[in-house]
């Protein structure tokens, strides 16, 4: 059999190009030197997957910041504002990208939001009455070149003209359908160029068709595809869908004239079904995603065969694939030095990924698979009992009985307790958590636990800083305070590292937007907590001041999320597990004195399941109960308070009401603070607190701005339940720019308040 992958890692396997990048942000490396490093990453990527022996390499899977965004710029989709700077086209795409605060202008970044159930965020394309959507880029077309300069025909891959206007944001009184006919000539103008250049095949990547299709999406879909695809000359096209199955369009699908279309195998919970109860098409290749995109477990090749034989009686044309682009998984286990090998060789990265590719498909097209010798040492590997199994955490979990999910008194009266407990101003100022973790900050870090200093030297640095971050918040005025987390490498990663039950890689980092990287830790066995985890430091800095200190946490949900989860158990098991070991945390800073707790669900959108009829009972049904899991047994006078960060939150809301928090705060800034209407259209309980100010933009908002935003907000919230903060954590930002813009908050809600007082 035939193999190929949806899309490799781009940002180098020691993040190269997020380090290239942020030095050409600062004026520390040119153009060309950054363009350098991207094309080593493109070079290493293409011979690593020509050495596995791949069949179809894709090309154009590389992006400096997205891919989707990269799709925009291609298209002409880019708002004038950025173009009108007068910048280079790279730095136009990264002002579309970043925003940009200059001599040649002040304009905000695009909209960010996740990608799907993952944790990756792509940029929101704009497109208003007056976009002239037509080809106008190069870049698919250079890297397909640049591949064939290197002796290897790719497979160029672009995102689809259906999820291209899915995804996109319109300013105007136009619709997606009122972009048929320039998109459809836009993307045949693609294949024309693809011809020419004698491309055999074209990946055109359709997630959206797993999301729920309307009749008018199916008509949309097919109405591109119809007139894509008339004239698409020799070139072989690829529907690659992924995340899903496509349950509500497989027909139409099959229907429709492409040579390939590619399937999810892993999260498509019907694809199987769908092929064995309609067939498939004689006249087109199934790309079979049969190796995980989104986990770092090795892959199962009995179960994978068992999947293969289905599909060889409707099929015989059939290339193995990963499930999704490999960009959701770390680039190698080769940098995982220190991992014991009992552990390690259940991995698989996205090198290895290549290798199951491989291997499978030799296993697959043996005369005796089973006696094959990747067969056996796989059959035996999947065979072998774990570690990490507590009987203890197991039957906490199953004793939780329903007051376990419920606290009293009811929120009206806890909301009367706390008015009187903390007596703040009106619009009350606070942030997110973290401040910004400089390269003093880092480089301590790294140093303490590459043991050049001591554990008390350590202890010392992290005082001095949370003592001057307290100092500076009096300083700016803020009403509700932080430590500053100084002491976190990540808020999932640091929890971890408390937790029995998880285990922790090096090097195993992985995109989550533009330059930014995380490294997920691995959930191994049962999680409880083995010791108390903010405490020292929450209680330390609260000493410091005679505000309100808020204790930080990252909530159960969130954790299990931006973990690489296990496989053999629930994730509703591994929740609550989690939820139990950051309750006894919550219990514990509230016996020490900290009577504001933030639990951050961050992800809590994340995992929902992309069909709404699988929400409740695959996922709502126990993310909800796991955070209140949480906080259920503390006193009324604790005002808890969670976050959560991009994502689409309208369509749950009544359920994040519904996680009974005090407090709320959550990223309004990049989508206009939209999200304000639904609030009051869903008679919102809860207090709120949605982003003034974009953190993930290096600009500074002035006091303007930020009292504009601030006066929206009060046309559609009760004065008495609005705080006002930042969208997010301020980790990723410098002083340079965090000082002047909660300086810029403070003063914008000082005045909204005497304004309304």
């Amino acid at each position: 059999m035939n193999t190929t992958i949806i899309g490799y890692p781009r940002i180098g396997i020691l993040r190269e190009l997020k380090f290239a990048s942020e030095k050409y942000f600062c004026s520390e490396i040119t153009a060309a030197d950054l363009e350098k490093t991207a094309k080593e990453i493109r070079t290493y990527n293409l011979a690593l997957q020509q050495k596995s022996g791949l069949s179809l390499i894709p090309s154009n899977d590389f992006s400096f910041y997205d891919g989707v965004l990269d799709t925009a710029f291609l298209l002409n989709a880019v708002p004038a504002r950025y173009t009108s700077l007068g910048l280079s086209v790279l730095d136009t795409y990264f002002a579309a990208a970043r925003g940009y605060q200059g001599e040649k202008g002040d304009v905000k970044a695009l909209a960010m939001k996740k990608w799907y159930n993952t944790n990756y965020h792509y940029m929101v394309p704009e497109i208003d009455d007056d976009t002239d959507i037509r080809l106008a880029g190069t870049k698919p077309f250079d890297l397909f070149t640049e591949a064939l300069e290197n002796g290897v025909k790719t497979k160029p891959v672009i995102t689809g003209a259906y999820t291209f206007l899915k995804l996109a944001r319109y300013k105007g009184t136009k619709t997606a359908s009122d972009f048929i006919a320039q998109t459809a000539a836009a993307y045949s103008a693609i294949l024309d160029r693809f011809n020419a250049l004698g491309a055999e095949w074209v990946q055109f990547d359709e997630p959206s068709l797993v999301t729920d299709m309307t009749a008018d999406d199916i008509k949309l879909f097919t109405a591109l595809y119809e007139k894509i695809l008339a004239g698409k000359g020799s070139v072989k096209v690829i529907a690659q869908t992924y995340f899903g199955d496509v349950r509500d369009c497989y027909k139409e699908l099959c229907a429709l004239p492409f040579d390939g279309i590619g399937l999810d195998f892993i999260e498509g919970k019907k694809s199987l079904e769908l092929v064995k109860t309609n067939d498939f098409p004689a006249d087109k290749v199934l790309f079979a995603g049969i190796v995980n995109g989104k986990n770092i477990w090795r892959n199962n090749y009995a179960s994978t065969l068992l999947i293969l034989d289905e599909l060889k009686k409707h099929t015989s044309d059939i290339v193995l694939s990963t499930s999704c682009s490999l960009l959701h998984v770390p680039c190698t286990l080769a940098n995982e030095t220190k991992l014991p090998e009992s552990i390690r060789k259940h991995f698989a990265y996205a090198e290895e990924k290549l290798t199951e590719l491989a291997e499978i498909s030799s296993i697959a097209g043996a005369e005796h698979p089973l006696e094959t010798t990747e067969y056996r040492l796989n059959t035996a590997l999947h065979s072998e009992p774990r570690s990490g199994r507590n009987d203890a955490v197991r039957e906490k979990v199953a004793k939780l009985t329903e007051k376990d999910f419920i606290r009293l008194p009811e929120f009206a009266e806890r909301e009367r307790i706390q008015k009187e407990r903390f007596a703040l101003p009106l619009f009350p100022t606070t942030t997110i958590g973290s401040f910004p973790q400089t390269q003093e900050v880092k480089s301590a870090r790294k140093a303490f636990r590459s043991g050049e200093l001591n554990e008390a030297d350590y202890e010392s640095f992290l005082r001095e800083k949370i003592a001057d971050c307290v100092k500076l918040q009096e300083e700016i005025g803020l009403d509700v305070l932080v430590h500053g987390e100084f002491e976190r490498n990540d808020m999932v990663e640091y929890f971890g590292e408390c937790l029995d039950g998880y285990i922790f890689t090096e090097k195993a980092w992985v995109q989550s937007y533009g330059t930014r990287c995380v490294k997920p830790p691995v959930v191994w066995g049962d999680i409880s907590r083995a010791k108390p985890m903010t405490v020292k430091w929450s209680v330390y800095a609260q000493s410091l001041t005679d505000k309100p200190m808020k204790g930080m946490l990252t909530g159960p949900v969130t954790i299990l999320n931006w973990s690489f989860p296990r496989e053999d158990i629930t994730l509703r098991e591994s929740a609550l597990q989690i939820a139990l070991a950051i309750r006894e945390e919550v219990l514990d800073l509230e016996a020490n004195g900290i009577s504001i707790i933030q639990v951050d669900e961050a992800a809590l959108r994340e995992k929902l399941p992309l069909r709404r009829s699988d929400w409740r009972e695959d996922y709502l049904d126990w993310a909800i109960p796991a955070f209140r899991c949480v906080h259920s047994g503390v006193r009324p006078e604790t005002q808890i308070h969670t976050h959560m960060c991009y994502s689409e939150f309208a369509d749950i809301i009544r359920d994040i009401d519904d996680m009974d928090a005090d407090v709320i705060t959550f990223e309004a800034s990049r989508s206009d603070l939209t999200i304000l209407d639904v609030l009051r259209e869903n008679n919102f309980r809860t207090e709120v607190g949605p982003g003034v100010y974009d953190i993930h933009s290096p600009r500074v908002p002035s006091k303007e701005e930020i009292k504009a935003a601030v006066n929206k907000m009060l046309s559609r919230i009760p004065a008495e339940k609005l705080w006002v903060n930042p969208d997010c954590g301020l980790k990723t930002r410098g002083n340079a720019e965090t000082i002047p813009s909660l300086t810029n908050l403070v003063n914008a809600a000082r005045e909204v308040r005497n304004e309304n007082s």
